[in-house]
């Protein structure tokens, strides 16, 4: 039952990241039809973020109120509806309407399944949760350019997703009496890794101190922006510099914006086994050297084909840094102050999503696209930075715990 039930979670998060891929794809053909500039899709792209930001900020009291599998359900349902407003939209002003929708509905379902998740299954369901998410983001793409390379139309995308997510929708309705059930009987199956860790603060020294005050949690919050920074700028801004740089045809572009998503949902399947080896900072390393060197490949003068593989290699290194950050969080902070913490780097994290695509596709309307390769290196170099700022901190204050336990033996 419990196996069974993981799968209908693992539904809800392909649900989750189909929209999330699509308005990039589609919007050359969006723009030219109605005559928008193209920062439009930074507008809009922030739209849909801001409303993931209030419904994350409002997520626990919504689903503390009504549980995980009714807000699920009606979250499914509210994005369904919205992606099948944009299909019927007649204007941009109509878009802008449903993109809060949109937005509002993806950040409840992240929310509220992140934290059954965390608290129902082991570990690494964790990377593999968003692995699936994945799945959808490298189908959204495939979708979308079926269509636009067959009917030219970015619409009957739209729609035929739309379709997809209400079809989740009737599975979710039939399954909403098993998320008491099993969540009733699987209380503790969910591991604790960071209870064998050291954290920075333990016990009364926890509780003293306020979270924002705790040493290395802005640092980490640093590095959450600017994953999700780097993340979606490539989504969202991908296919426009290979149209309008490397001369790339838009359902090709859209195809290698699919194979980056792809490079993210292989890359997290693979790291739900490699975490039982290897910690969570190491993982989180190799994949911002590797993220480095893909976006390196990007404004390089090489040929188009080495573009597709530093769009995979950007994908791939991304892949294990967002679930492994997620899962360091009781260990790095302490159990204490763990599930505030984890909020704001939530938070923060579509903050980076809703606010620094924008601003690339603000920089290149008045310059050129050309400028982002470098936007996402620089992004992804700030990222390193403070998580190896943070891994430094955290390294010294465990010598420091450690050298005050001796002095109290003494």
């Amino acid at each position: 039952m419990a196996t069974f039930f993981l799968v209908i979670i693992y539904l809800a998060f392909i649900s989750l990241g189909l929209p999330d891929s699509i308005l990039g794809v589609s919007w050359s053909m969006m723009q030219s039809e109605f005559g928008a500039p193209l920062e439009t899709a930074g507008l809009l792209f922030m739209t849909i973020a801001g409303g993931t930001i209030i419904s994350s900020f409002a997520s626990g009291a919504v689903l503390k109120r009504f549980g995980t599998g009714i807000v699920t359900f009606f979250s499914c349902f509210m994005t369904a509806g919205a992606l099948l407003g944009f299909h019927f939209a007649p204007s941009i002003f109509w878009l802008f309407i449903c993109a809060i929708p949109l937005g509002l509905g993806a950040g409840a379902v992240d929310a509220g399944l992140n934290n059954y998740v965390a608290s129902h299954y082991k570990a690494h369901h964790m990377s593999w949760l968003h692995c699936f998410w994945g799945v959808g983001a490298t189908l959204g793409p495939v979708i979308m350019a079926q269509f636009l390379s067959g009917q030219h139309s970015w619409r009957s995308g739209y729609l035929a997703i739309a379709g997809i997510q209400f079809a989740l929708v009737v599975i979710l309705f039939f399954t909403l009496p098993l998320w008491k059930k099993v969540g009733g009987n699987n209380h503790g199956i969910g591991d604790n890794d960071s209870e064998n860790n050291n954290s920075v603060l333990n016990g009364a020294d926890a509780k003293k101190r306020k979270p924002m005050q705790i040493r290395g949690v802005k640092l980490a919050l640093i590095s959450f922006m600017f994953y999700c920074g780097a993340e979606s700028t490539m989504g969202l801004w991908g296919s426009s510099f290979l149209v309008n740089v490397k001369d790339i045809s838009l359902d090709a572009a859209a195809k290698w914006i699919s194979l980056y998503y792809a490079g993210i949902t292989i890359g997290r399947f693979i790291t739900g086994f490699i975490t039982l080896k290897i910690g969570n900072r190491t993982l989180i390393r190799m994949g911002q050297l590797l993220a480095l060197t893909g976006a390196a490949l990007l404004f390089l003068p090489l040929p188009s084909t080495f573009s597709l593989i530093g769009f995979i290699m950007v994908g791939l290194g991304l892949a294990p840094i967002f679930p492994c950050m997620l899962h360091e969080t009781p260990s790095r902070f302490g159990q204490e102050h763990s599930q505030t913490i984890m909020g704001y780097q939530m938070a923060v994290a579509y903050t980076g999503s809703t606010f620094l695509p924008p601003l690339l596709g603000f920089i290149a309307a008045h310059s050129t696209i050309g400028i982002f390769p470098f936007v996402v290196a620089g992004f992804v170099a700030i990222m390193f930075l403070g998580s190896e700022k943070l891994n430094a901190t955290l390294i010294r204050n465990d010598f420091l715990s450690e050298k005050n336990k001796n002095s109290n033996v003494i």
